[in-house]
């Protein structure tokens, strides 16, 4: 037998039912999913760790990330329509920053499971 399998079959029935309710359905999942998703490609994770320091244009980011800006407008409107990213046009540039610090909230975690991970 499989060293983390119940060795025998015992249900709680009254946690299974407490836990199944408090679970977000199936559309508020679908949408958590898609978040990581998009947050799992290592260049658009790039360029939102770089947004979580300062707001950039799309030359800023485009020369961080090693990327021509074709490419970075389209992982930016990716991100932008998951409500990652948001911008703001200032004459002829646009500028972008993360959009709340729920997006902060999910790099530090990420950073902190990241290195507890390794070390």
């Amino acid at each position: 037998m499989p060293k983390y399998v119940c060795e025998f079959i015992s249900v709680d029935e009254k946690k299974v039912i407490r836990i199944r309710k408090a679970l977000p359905d199936q559309e508020s999942r679908r949408r958590m999913a898609d978040v990581f998703k998009v947050l799992s490609d290592s260049t658009r994770l790039k360029i939102v760790a770089a947004l979580e320091l300062e707001e950039l244009c799309v030359c800023d980011i485009a020369a961080l990330a090693e990327l021509n800006q074709s490419l970075v407008s389209h992982h930016l409107q990716t991100l932008r329509q998951m409500n990652i990213v948001k911008y703001r046009r200032n004459g002829k540039m646009i500028y972008y920053s993360l959009s709340d610090s729920h997006v902060k909230s999910l790099l530090a975690i990420a950073k902190d499971h990241a290195r507890e991970a390794i070390g």
